[in-house]
């Protein structure tokens, strides 16, 4: 009952007679108006509560406002006003959280701590032919890093007072070292560490995006290297001119000793050059250098490294350059083995020396024929190799100071005829015979009518006379007999890589473009019956058994590769390239392209594949020249020389680390000079020369040089 009691309602006397008792009703809608009940005593108050219902409407308009807001897209202005400091503040500190981990996962992909320790510059690479004949060097002269604890302390004063007095104070940046430089005009506006992060990971561009990276990326290296860390691979890779890169380069090169024995002199003249290498380079410009020596020594008066005094008893340093450099930087060969080379190099800071497959006397050999040749206004290609793709020889035009373009390797051009070989070898695959004969009447139906040489036609000819004649409506015809899929197919078998458009029946006529080097290597695959033959400029290391597995070799049948050299000896035994014909056995066929704009000779003799090119680089017409003509006997008399060399015999070649530095001796180290017992010994304040039997002894130190007593023993 006490469940239904809250429904029960006793009316006292002011109501219903005493004892009369009833219900509540269910709703509130439905009870009476009571004044006596509390809950409604509010109704009749004298005033209502104005504040409560105002605190109550002010809190539904908040959270109305706050969910319409909440439901706004980030990029209106509404969702991001009347947010409280706290929500602020969280999302702030989130958001340069975000940044920085954003930050350092920028800087260590693209500012890596181990590129400051590379060199900037690719170091120095010197070819040697075969035989260890030097014939091209090139890169710059990078020395070994330096350390500085081994560095004199003048050497390092000298950087620091002209470049950065404030380095070991500093992090990264420095306010006051800026505004020095604008005011006195001496001193540089960037530390040494924003050098090092502009030399090692930058661009030279002058702009404010790359002046923000700059002090970005040394702040960066500031906070994981140490100082001397800095400074050490700062020195070891600025540039001082003359192709000299780091500092013990520099020291060797312009003053013949290392950087640990530099003179005070020598290291603020050294230390002057690095605000405009080329400029001050003394080698050049030795009074340039000279007066900013006299400016980085008043600087290191300025900071309190020397005294007055000091500095105006320095010397002027004199140079001792021994370093010459006689060998061309590049050649035909050089151009296109170099960068072959360096793909397989570390990276490094010592110098290279790489033996190459040229061959000096063959080399020799191809620069003598071309340049006897009469080319007239014509340009001329060769490139020698062996059956393997090993290349002897490359003459990539009359005079590569003129021209460095090499026309063996980069020039894409029409092989006319010579592609034919891809043509005929696709037909003997597929079965065809030498002695099987095609139509060789004019083509007079179609859009593409080709012709023969001289308008020479037969009713029929046999493969063997087609190929010797080089009938381009014969080629023609089997081209389209055979099918271009499978002409293709052969000629990618054979190491071609250019673009062959299928279904074009010009493209048996040479009508695609590939390089002289692209070309000749085919040729080798078929002079060696295993393609394809990939030409290389280095030692090729023996292949192993994953290599092997990997690396399939292609050959003709014995039936079919007899065949194909039938018709290579056809053509220059009887052919259009009679003027190749040698007293052995030789294999080779012409090319000419339409208006004689190319005019090639490609074929193989002993041991060795040549191929040749003569045209004009704006591909204008030659002057009536045909693959039949200067090629061919440009390759005859290379050949007839080439096969009668004997095979080159090795040289010495040169020693990779260079001259013995003079200035490398230890302390009361002695050094024999003679038989007779004359010696040469290092002693802490000078040298001294001696000789068994004599009493006497010559001493060189700063005192000059003077006679002593030597006590016998």
């Amino acid at each position: 009952m006490g469940l239904l009691d809250r429904f029960w309602k006793r009316r006292g006397a002011g109501g219903a007679q005493s004892g009369e008792s009833g219900f509540y009703a269910l709703y509130e809608s439905q009870r009476p108006l009571d004044h006596d009940d509390e809950p409604l005593r509010f109704r009749t108050a004298g005033s209502p509560d104005y504040d409560s219902w105002d605190s109550r409407l002010g809190t539904l308009d908040h959270s109305v406002e706050r969910e319409e807001r909440r439901r706004l897209p980030f990029w209106r202005l509404g969702f991001w006003q009347g947010r409280r400091k706290r929500w602020w503040a969280v999302r702030i500190v989130a958001a340069m959280l975000a940044l920085f981990l954003i930050l350092f996962a920028w800087l260590a992909i693209t500012a890596p701590l181990s590129k400051s320790l590379e060199p900037i510059a690719p170091p120095q690479v010197t070819l040697l032919a075969s035989d260890g004949t030097p014939i091209a060097r090139r890169g710059a002269m990078v020395g070994e890093p330096v350390e500085i604890e081994n560095l004199p302390p003048h050497v390092v004063q000298a950087f620091l007072a002209i470049e950065d007095r404030r380095f070991y104070s500093h992090w990264g940046v420095d306010p006051r070292g800026i505004a020095r430089a604008v005011w006195t005009g001496t001193g540089g506006g960037s530390t040494i560490t924003q050098q090092l992060a502009k030399f090692t990971f930058l661009t030279p561009e002058q702009t404010l995006t790359r002046k923000a990276r700059e002090a970005l990326i040394a702040f960066w290296l500031e906070g994981w290297l140490t100082k001397d860390e800095i400074l050490e691979r700062y020195l070891s890779n600025a540039y001082f001119g003359d192709n000299q890169y780091g500092l013990r380069a520099a020291s060797l090169h312009y003053f013949y000793r290392q950087p640990e024995n530099l003179l005070p002199q020598q290291a603020a003249m050294l230390a002057g050059l690095l605000q405009a290498p080329s400029r001050y380079a003394p080698t050049e410009h030795y009074d340039r250098a000279k007066a900013r020596m006299d400016l980085v020594v008043g600087a290191m008066v300025d900071v309190g490294y020397l005294t007055q005094a000091e500095a105006d008893a320095l010397p002027d340093p004199v140079l001792d350059v021994r370093t010459s450099n006689d060998l061309p930087t590049g050649t035909y060969f050089a151009d296109w083995a170099l960068p072959i080379a360096r793909e397989g190099l570390e990276t490094g800071y010592a110098s290279q020396v790489l033996t190459t497959t040229l061959d000096s006397q063959l080399q020799a050999l191809a620069s003598r024929v071309t340049s006897r040749a009469a080319l007239g206004d014509a340009q001329v290609a060769l490139v020698a190799m062996r059956p393997s793709g090993e290349v002897v020889a490359m003459v990539g035009g009359r005079n590569y100071a003129e021209s460095p373009f090499n026309r063996a390797t980069q020039a894409r051009r029409q092989p006319g005829s010579t592609f034919k070989l891809f043509v005929y070898l696709a037909a003997l695959e597929a079965g065809w015979d030498p002695e099987d004969t095609i139509d060789n009447t004019a083509i007079e139906a179609g859009s593409y009518r080709p012709k023969n040489s001289r308008e020479r036609y037969s009713e029929s000819i046999t493969l063997e006379d087609a190929f010797a004649s080089s009938s381009n409506v014969a080629a023609v015809r089997l081209f389209n007999e055979i099918g271009s899929e499978r002409v293709i197919r052969t000629a990618r078998s054979l190491g071609v890589t250019s673009d062959l458009p299928e279904g074009d029946p010009s493209l048996a006529l040479g009508t695609s473009t590939m390089t002289l080097l692209e070309l000749t290597s085919a040729y080798a695959g078929v002079a060696a019956n295993q393609y394809p033959v990939r030409p290389y400029a280095f030692a090729q290391e023996e292949q192993g058994w994953w290599e092997w597995l990997t690396s399939p070799v292609d050959s003709a049948s014995a039936r079919t590769h007899e065949d194909i050299e039938r018709m290579l000896r056809a053509a220059i035994n009887r052919g259009t390239g009679r003027a190749a014909e040698l007293p052995i056995a030789n294999y080779g066929k012409t090319g000419t392209t339409q208006n004689f704009r190319d005019a090639l000779f490609v074929g193989y003799a002993g041991d060795l594949v040549v191929g040749v090119w003569v045209g004009n680089d704006d591909n204008s017409p030659l002057n009536g020249v045909s693959g039949g003509g200067l090629p061919a006997r440009i390759w005859k008399d290379f050949m007839r020389s080439a096969l009668s060399l004997p095979p080159p015999r090795p040289r010495a070649s040169p020693d990779p680390e260079g001259p013995v530095q003079p200035f490398d001796i230890e302390e009361g180290e002695e050094i024999p000079l003679g038989e007779d017992g004359t010696s040469l010994r290092f002693e802490e304040d000078g040298i001294v020369l001696s000789q068994d039997g004599v009493p006497v002894e010559f001493r060189l130190d700063e005192d000059g040089l003077r006679v002593e007593p030597v006590e016998p023993d």
